[in-house]
């Protein structure tokens, strides 16, 4: 049986076989500045068997061995440096691709073909279908040509035991090559392994799972090691997370047993918690059967060779279905969600509009620094003149944004010390998050990656919240606000529509006063 660790598997045995040579011939008494360049050729001939190996695996057709050349590509991949599973990556892309040159023949013939014309083509006699059948010839040549020939590969290592676990570590290498360079042949091949995985992961082949404290070590191990919102600190908050008033489900798939490729951590609550600390702390949990909410408190996927594959979207519908079905009494669905990206956000903001105004020499007025174009000063005029009052001994600056920009750089978050301070930034951090949330956009969708993916799940926005996330993640990443999303089952459809063909953000009023005030016709989702 091979090891689950891919990591750890070993080489393959025609490897092996290779290094045997290389250590025979070297001697036991090798000179020590050889030592370099025999590790160097036994790497680069170790990256030649794999290659090889790969090549049998896409091109062989003998189904009797085919299992054993999987398993040897299988293990030689593993077995490479990462510097050799790029190059190794990059043959495959580039080597493997499709044949342009067949295409474009086969475009050329298509082409050069003429429709019957009038009321011909549609008269669907018996010799119109003998001179469309040279249509549908090219046309299949052509769809079977437009099929780069690694496809083989992932589909031979699709139906092979362990297969598509290596297919997510495939994948999650080409997509660290990817966040260093982008190279336009491995970007192809991602985005086609990324479509069949994306096939393959359907809701159909994935098995619902409610995970408990009986479930195997090994698995609750995998719980604790992928948890990525909020780390699960001892087994003690383990048990309270799989305990009364809580749940846990994942996503399973039979090709890689006993582990999930992504899980949801619920809470069972009397109303919709507006800090984490009331859901992770020690209160005793409340009777199940008084819970009128589900909240969501954590979504994490295990497989970083799955990701911008949306499984968390049928996760999450499922789960409200199934709890739905056995909890009748639980009528409010909703989450309790981190905002990573936006103090990355407001700090670029005050950093750079500080440096234009500092560019421009203007310390002065609001109103004075108007008539320059691109600069926009993001605090209101009531909340500088408080943020300045109350900013004492803590941090110095020319204007508001530079006073709240020192304030909020340092890591050792001291304003969060200050009540005054609190007081003080309020306003402005919760008006200016739910201008983040409602706002700020990237290719017509929210800016923030986790408001992107609720949104287009079907959620709404419902309320932020202060000081929610008092951790040193929360306060560095969102200065401590969380934000509630909403899935009302009845709107979900509709509301991930609007979102995906028009970037429409659904939300309350309360969350859109802090950016607009509503007039009595303005809708507005309550």
């Amino acid at each position: 049986m091979r090891p689950n660790d891919p990591s750890k598997l070993a080489l393959s045995p025609l490897s092996n076989e290779v290094n045997q040579m290389l250590s025979n011939s070297q001697g036991n008494q090798a000179p020590r500045n050889t030592e370099d360049g025999n590790e160097k050729l036994n790497k680069q001939r170790s990256f030649e068997v794999v290659r090889e190996s790969m090549h049998s695996a896409i091109s062989m057709n003998k189904t009797e061995v085919l299992d054993a050349v999987l398993n040897d590509f299988s293990e030689g991949y593993f077995s490479l440096s990462f510097e050799n599973r790029r190059k190794l990556l990059l043959t495959l892309a580039k080597e493997y691709d499709l044949n342009r040159t067949q295409v474009r023949e086969l475009i050329k013939q298509y082409l050069g073909l003429q429709l019957p014309g009038g009321n011909e083509a549609q008269s669907g006699g018996v010799e119109d279908e003998g001179f469309l059948s040279t249509f549908y010839r090219i046309e299949r040549n052509l769809r079977h040509s437009l099929k780069p020939v690694y496809e083989v590969l992932f589909e031979r290592l699709n139906t092979h035991p362990g297969g598509l676990k290596v297919l997510t570590i495939l994948r999650a290498d080409i997509l660290s090559i990817l966040a260093a360079e982008n190279i336009s042949s491995l970007r192809a091949l991602d985005s086609y392994l990324k479509e069949k995985l994306s096939t393959w992961l359907s809701p159909a082949a994935l098995e619902l799972h409610q995970i408990t404290w009986d479930d195997p070590a090994s698995l609750l191990e995998k719980i604790v090691a992928y948890e990525a919102v909020h780390p699960i600190s001892n087994l003690i908050d383990l048990k309270r997370r799989l305990g009364v008033g809580r749940r846990c489900f994942g996503y399973f798939h039979s090709a890689i047993p006993g582990e999930p490729l992504i899980f949801i951590e619920v809470a069972l609550l009397k109303a919709v918690a507006q800090t984490i600390q009331e859901v992770l702390w020690d209160h005793p949990p409340i009777l199940e059967s008084e819970a009128t909410c589900a909240l969501f408190y954590s979504i994490s996927s295990t497989q970083p060779g799955l990701a911008g594959i949306n499984l968390g979207k049928f996760l999450i519908k499922r789960v409200i279905t199934l709890v739905r079905r056995d909890m009748p009494h639980i009528s409010v669905f909703a989450t309790l969600s981190p905002i990573p990206g936006f103090m990355q956000w407001l700090l670029s903001k005050l950093a750079s509009q500080s440096k234009l105004a500092e560019a421009e020499d203007i310390s002065c007025s609001s109103a004075d620094r108007s008539g320059l174009t691109f600069y926009e000063n993001v605090l209101e005029p009531e909340e500088e003149r408080r943020l300045i009052e109350s900013s004492g001994d803590f941090a110095a600056g020319k204007n508001g944004m530079e006073i709240m920009l020192n304030l909020l750089t340092p890591t050792s978050h001291d304003w969060t010390n200050s009540s005054k301070l609190l007081s003080a930034l309020k306003p402005a951090l919760m008006r200016l998050c739910a201008r983040y949330l409602l706002q700020e956009k990237k290719r017509g969708k929210a800016l923030d990656s986790v408001a992107n993916f609720h949104l287009q799940n079907g959620a709404m926005v419902q309320r932020i919240n202060w000081m929610a996330d008092r951790s040193e993640k929360g306060l560095r990443q969102s200065a401590g606000i969380m934000v509630n999303y909403v899935y009302r089952p009845e709107t979900i459809e509709e509301y991930a529509h609007s979102y995906f063909s028009l970037g429409h953000i659904h939300s309350s009023s309360d969350v859109r006063r802090y950016v607009q005030p509503l007039t009595e016709n303005e809708s507005s989702t309550n």
